[in-house]
């Protein structure tokens, strides 16, 4: 992969291959991580499912609970 230069910022491309292997699409978030010295790994960003089971979660605990 090569850095390009991005207005103040740097930018790589992703090759093919990782793009399927991840399944991404355009506007999709990735997460990069620091695994060591000058290697990375690259995932999907799972923030958001994460927060949204949290949520579901915590509103659950809300549900009215029915008695019989």
């Amino acid at each position: 992969m090569q850095v390009s230069k991005w207005a103040n910022s740097r930018a790589i491309r992703l090759p093919a291959p990782l793009v399927e292997a991840l399944d991404l699409k355009p506007g999709d978030r990735i997460e990069i991580r620091i695994a060591g010295a000058k290697v990375f790994e690259v995932s999907r960003d799972q923030s958001r499912e994460r927060a949204q089971a949290r949520l579901r979660k915590f509103a659950a605990s809300f549900a009215p609970r029915i008695r019989l």
